[in-house]
This record gives C-alpha cells, structure tokens and sequence, in this order.
C-alpha cells in the first residue's frame, strides 16, 4: 500500500491498528514474529578475507612474484648449503610486503563504518500509545501498527502515516537533500496527471525514519519500520553498492600483466636460446643438466631485471606524502590510492544543501519602507530565541527571521524586554500565518506574519514613507508585484502586518486578531550559496572537469542556484526526479550529457545518475552530507564526504571527507592529484626505463655468453638505487599546466601519449652507454 494515497481509517485498517494504538499484547508478538525496529548490521569480512584482500593489490603481488624469483635463486645456487644471507634479499622484499599490507589493513571498512552510523541514527526512546495510554519504550521495540506521539525536538523513529497534526514541521534534510522544513497535514494525497508516484520530499502526510520534528506536534501509526523504512532502503543500497578499483589501480593491475607477460616470454626466450646454443656448440663438456641449470639461473636473473622491485613502496610513499599534503588544505583521504582518482575527475556531482549551499536560511531582500520596523515584526512574531552565542536557535525559516533582525542591531532579548509578549494565536497551516501580542509604553501591539496572499486579504492600510494609508489596487498591485519578483529569484516570501491597540484584546483567537491589519513589508530568504563556491565552479570548468548538482529541493530553486553559481545557463538543463523516473538505465547513459541540474530526486536517483556518467567512461565524484548522499557517494569513483555537516554515514561511505566543507577544497585537492598522478608516471618512467636497459644487458650479455650482473645485483639496483631517485621525482612540484588541461581519459594506459617508445629509447640509450662501459 502507497499509505501517502490513502485515508487514515484505510491505512489503520492494512496494518490492523486503531487511533489507540496497539495492546501491548499484541504489540509484543508483533515484535516476536517482525524482528526489531533497527537497521540489519553489514557482515564484516574476517581478518583472513581482509589479508587476502590486501594481498591481492598488484604491486603487492609484483613484490611477492620478485621474491619468489629471488628464492629460486637462492636455493639453487645455494646448493644445499643454505646461509642467511644467501636469503637476505627475499627478507627484504617481504619485510616491504608486511609493511604495504599492514597500511592496508588499519583502512577502516567504508561499508561497516557507514553502517554502524546508521544504527546509530535510530531514535533511542519514542512516546507511543499501547493499552491507550501514551507510554515510553525503546524505538527499536516499536512494531507495525503503533502509535507514536511527536513534539518538537522528537526524532521519527520509523516510518509513520500522519494521523494527527497540529501546525507539525519537519526537517528532512538528511533524508530528502531539502534545506526547508516540511509543513505535514493528515489530508490523502492525489497523484497529478502523468505521474505514477509522489516524490518522496513531497509525501506530506508522511513521517520517515531519520527527519525530526522542529515545530508543533501530533500523532502518527508506524507503517514501517527496520529494512523496511526509507532508511533501510538507504541501508540496502549502501551494502549493495561495489568498491570498484580506482585508476591508478587499474593500471598498476594492467602494468602487472604486461610485465608478467613479458618477464615470461623474455624468460623462456633465453632459456631456450641459451640451452640450443650451448648444444651446437657442444656445450664445453658440460651435462645438459649443469647447462640447463645456468640457463635457468640466467633467466631468473632477467626477470629480475624486468620486475621493478622497489616501484611499490615507492608509490606508496608518493601516495602518503600526498594524503599528508592534502590535509594540510583540508582534504582528509580515507582512502591512500583516492589520492590520485582525483587528479583524474571528470565529473563533480554535488549536492546542493550545505554543500553548495550554506543549509541556512538567510534573509537575502526586503519590501518595505521601514526595514527596522519589518524586522521588529517578524522576530517577535515567532518562537525562535538567540542563544549565549548570539545564534538563533528554532525552527529554520523563523531563526532566519531572527537573525536578519540581530544582524540590524534588534536582539531579540532586547526587543522582549521592549515588548512582551502577552499573548498569540499559534500559526496554523489552514491559516497560513501566525499572530502575537506585546505591550508596549503606548499600548499594545499585535504582528501578524505569514503567506503574502493571505496576509494581504487582512489587511486594510499600509505603511507607506512612514505613513499609515488605506489600502488600494495600486499599493496591492505594487506588493504582489515585489512579492513575484522574489518568488521569481526561489526566495521564500514572508509578510507581516501590525495592528495597535489602547488596550488589551479581549481575545486571542485568531478570527478575533486577524483583521484590519496594517501591511509593513516583505522579506524573501533563501539557503545562500557558499561564497567561495562560483570560484571554485569556474576553476572546474578551466580544468575541464563539470559540475553536476543534485538536489530534493523544488525545481524553480535549484535552477536558480544552478544559474546563480554558472553550472547552467537556462532551465532546459534542469530535471526532475519524476520525469528521471521515465527513462530507462540504458535511455539515462545516452540523456545524462542534457542535464546540469537535477531537482526532487530521491536516494536512488542520485547512484542512477552517478552510474549513468561512469557508464559513458566519466571518472565521477560525489559530494554530499546527507545520508540520502550515501548510496550515490559510495557508488562514485571518487565518494566526497562533509566533515562539519555531514552525517556520519557519509563521511563512513566516503574516500575523502572535506574539514571545512568547503566546495572549493575539492578543486585543490584535484590539483594536487593530479600532480601526484604526474610524479608516480615520472617514476613509472623512470623505473620501467632503467629495468628495459637492465633486460637489454642481460639478453644481450647471456646471447654473447658472459655475465655482468648477477640477480642479487640487480635486485640492489631495483631496490635501492632506483627508489631513492624515484622519491625525488616523486616530490616535484606541479607542472605550469595542470589546472589548465583536461582530465586524462580513463582508456589512457601507463604507456599513452608516447611514454611507452620514451621508455624504450631511454632504455636503449642506457644499455649502449652501460655495455660500452
């Protein structure tokens, strides 16, 4: 059942409940045979799996392929007689492969990391009716068919069917990506025509498992609860969703193949060179099995030379420097091979709310002759109050309204002190506004505030150059005028009106206050972008990386961030989740490059949109705070968690989490991998040359019959004199170029754009100057 589609008496019907509650009985069996109300715990990997995991990395399987090798030397020539030393080389290479893989191991699992910060996220205790009386028991006790009691402050503890509610206003920011708080009804809903569903940020008269309640109260039946909560479907998403190999991974694994294939091929080559020719040369006396033998041994050793044994710790240590490096500018990596995905990015889908935005809601404009005045108004008129540090706490939109006075030398506790509040009549959403009393040295004075068109049917007079007029057409025409061109820029339009008294008012009831009432002005609010944000867009755009933004909230909004911050030009490029919902997966892959903008999505829609951009071969990066953000995050090449907003299920699901959840912090944080990704092709170079001068020597030196270097010397060379020279490529500084090029494409191997033939002449050019000498 779509419970958000049907009446109330039909919804307590299906889950077999009434406007009491449940007895607790009944409650307890259906506790029995459902399970409890929480979120199922990810299967964590045994430490054995996770061993296996970290061994199966192919620069670790590159050290431990080397110290195979480097054994068989060792036993061979070691002739039954076996010292340490003749083993101290494969000690070495062990020791680094201990090394790599403990740094491995202490990564924290994202999946279980993220899923314990959901179990965490379920409300402790909840005010439920069971046996007809309001009694508290643990939110994971509670069962299909309870009814809960909200207030303000109270977080969902499952999903719930509105029964009752009075003035109720939750945040769903987490869950739904919109920055406002949603005022719920009890009213069905209706599907409008075309749709086939309600966009879960829509679904008014429902209650989801992770929201809170800010403002008002009421009564609720839980038709949902565990897995089976939107929650839970989050839950499921996140665990379903693959740790895909980065780039950098990827062509390590690839760099690993080729160079098996070639240590193979170049090791049987000169076995069976070596062995033919020592036969038609008669071999000197020597037994086909001491010739084999040497054979062998001079075939190990150019495997030796072509396995580059000192490359991974070298990326490693490159890989940690830049994690150290990255922190420094706020980009905490959870992940060390994230360092370079990110050099790489091609797409940035970002949520918009604390993301892109500031998740706060500023007055932004007013209309209104008397700013002082309008702010007086709309402070008292609310129940929003300035803390010890002078920030206003309470529901969104009214602790905006408190700020914007503050910010004009009017604290509320001053204005309390001037005018008293004796009395309200509280906002109702029928009414759509709100009224209270104060009395004041000449009187009394009530403030009315609330939707512009509602406030305006009340009121008789204006406040006009600091005079009290009637009202006319021109003045209406004039404040709806101010009121659309607002409404036009996404602001949330306010008015508030005042009327005076010389004495008390006989009664607060809100047909009584509101009429005859003075118009005072307009103020438009909006969750302002961030301000450094529009910088670091342009920044992506030089770079060739684009901006994606997803978000819950309302069409009209988000092209007017979208366009504000220059990540779209008109509202072509914008889509909603409702008509995302029309395209198949295959249809999104081809439609995706249409759209900047992406307004009312749900959870979902964000990981098909992530997919749909790495299914067209786009290295992709997620931002968000929100646990909606989660699946999507970790379904990215490249997940950005927030780490002052964010929820700890993104920072869990993420690679990177950003300190000051500054989007800006990502552009840097791409600069320094890709200078990163830079160095380690540098001393991918240098390294894979200096090894193809080191295969040349021995294949020419075992052709020619006579010995240069021993395996036991070249693995000196791999592993020291090769990797202190790599540091250093490793630590120089960006190229002049790097924020000004594209992002490389994901199909550019180790040896694209002419590095393959560079390694190949500069490996020549060595092996002439070292057989000369």
């Amino acid at each position: 059942m779509k419970h958000y589609l049907s009446q109330t008496r039909d919804v307590l019907a299906e889950v077999r409940s009434s406007e009491t509650g449940l007895t607790s009985a009944e409650a307890e069996q259906r506790l029995a045979q459902n399970g409890k109300n929480k979120l199922k715990e990810a299967e964590k990997d045994s430490l054995f799996k996770k061993l296996i995991d970290a061994l199966a990395d192919p620069m670790i399987i590159m050290l431990i392929v080397a110290a195979a090798i480097q054994g068989v030397v060792a036993v061979v020539q070691a002739h039954g007689q076996f010292k340490f030393e003749d083993f101290a080389d494969v000690a070495v290479i062990l020791v680094v492969v201990v090394i790599n893989t403990i740094m491995s191991l202490v990564q924290e699992s994202k999946a279980e990391a993220a899923m314990e910060a959901l179990m965490q996220m379920t409300a402790a205790t909840s005010h439920v009716m069971r046996d007809g009386k309001i009694v508290t028991v643990k939110s994971e006790d509670l069962v299909v068919g309870d009814v809960v009691v909200l207030e303000a402050g109270d977080a969902v503890p499952a999903d719930c069917r509105i029964l009752e509610s009075h003035s109720m206003k939750v945040e769903e920011a987490a869950l739904t990506g919109e920055s406002v708080p949603v005022t719920k009804i009890i009213d069905v809903l209706y599907l409008q025509k075309g749709n086939d569903d309600i966009a879960l940020g829509d679904r008014k008269n429902m209650l989801y498992s992770g929201s809170t309640v800010v403002y008002g109260r009421g009564r609720a039946v839980v038709v949902n609860t565990g897995m089976d909560t939107e929650m839970g479907k989050i839950a499921d998403a996140l665990s379903e969703a693959e740790n895909e190999q980065t780039p950098l991974q990827k062509k390590m694994a690839e760099l690993s193949k080729f160079l098996t294939k070639l240590v193979i091929g170049i090791s049987v080559l000169v076995f069976v060179v070596g062995v033919a020719e020592n036969l038609l040369t008669g071999g000197g006396g020597i037994s086909l099995g001491n010739i084999a033998l040497s054979t062998f041994i001079a075939a190990i050793a150019l495997a030796v030379a072509a396995i580059p044994e000192g490359l991974p710790a070298v990326v490693t240590i490159i890989l940690s420097i830049g994690v150290t490096s990255m922190s420094k500018r706020q980009a905490l990596i959870r992940k060390l091979t994230a360092v370079e995905t990110l050099g790489c990015t091609q797409i940035i889908c970002s949520d918009k709310t604390g993301t892109l935005t500031q998740n706060k809601m500023t007055v932004v404009d007013h209309y209104g002759d008397d700013e002082e005045l309008i702010a007086t108004a709309m402070a008292q008129c609310c129940d929003a109050h300035l803390d010890e540090n002078n920030e206003a706490v309470g529901e969104p939109t009214e602790a905006a309204l408190v700020n914007y006075a503050f910010t004009l030398g009017l604290p509320k506790p001053v204005l309390n002190e001037k005018q008293p509040r004796i009395g309200e009549a509280p906002f109702d959403s029928g009414r759509k506004m709100m009224s209270t009393v104060h009395q004041t040295t000449e009187g009394f004075i009530q403030y009315t505030k609330g939707a512009p068109d509602e406030i305006l049917k009340k009121c008789t007079s204006a406040i006009i150059a600091g005079k009290t007029v009637p009202m006319n057409d021109d003045i209406r025409k004039d404040i709806l005028r101010a009121n659309k061109a607002m409404a036009d820029r996404a602001l949330r339009v306010l008015a508030v009106s005042l009327r005076q008294y010389k004495k008390e008012p006989e009664s607060y009831e809100a047909s009584a206050l509101e009429q005859e009432l003075t118009f005072v002005g307009l103020t438009g609010m909006i969750d302002p972008v961030r301000p450094e944000v529009k910088d670091a867009i342009e920044e992506c755009r030089e770079a060739g990386i684009r901006p994606v933004m997803i978000t819950g909230d309302h069409k009209d909004t988000a092209v007017a961030i979208g366009r504000e911050l220059g990540i779209i030009n008109n509202p072509e490029e914008a889509i909603v989740g409702a008509e995302l919902d029309k395209f198949t997966d295959e249809e999104l892959v081809e439609e995706v490059v249409k759209y900047s903008v992406y307004a009312r999505v749900q959870p979902e829609h964000k990981t098909r949109i992530v997919k749909a951009w790495k299914a067209r071969g786009m290295v992709t990066a997620m931002t968000g705070d929100g646990v909606n953000d989660a699946p999507s995050i970790k379904s990215a090449d490249i997940g950005i968690g927030m780490g002052i907003t964010g929820t700890d299920v993104t920072k869990g699901a993420s690679d990177m989490v950003l300190a000051d959840d500054n989007f800006a912090t990502i552009v840097n944080a791409v600069e320094e991998g890709r200078k990163i990704y830079d160095n380690v092709c540098k001393v991918l170079q240098f390294q894979l040359s200096t090894n193809m001068s080191e295969v040349i020597i021995m294949f020419l030196a075992s052709i020619l019959n006579f010995k240069i270097l021993s395996p036991v010397h070249l693995l000196w060379v791999n592993m020291v004199t090769d990797s202190l020279p790599g540091l250093a490529l490793g630590m120089e500084k960006a190229e002049g170029n790097l924020m000004t090029r594209k992002p490389r494409a994901t199909t550019d191997g180790i040896f694209s754009h002419g590095a393959g033939a560079d390694m190949v002449w500069q490996g020549i050019y060595l092996a002439i100057i070292e057989i000369a000498a």
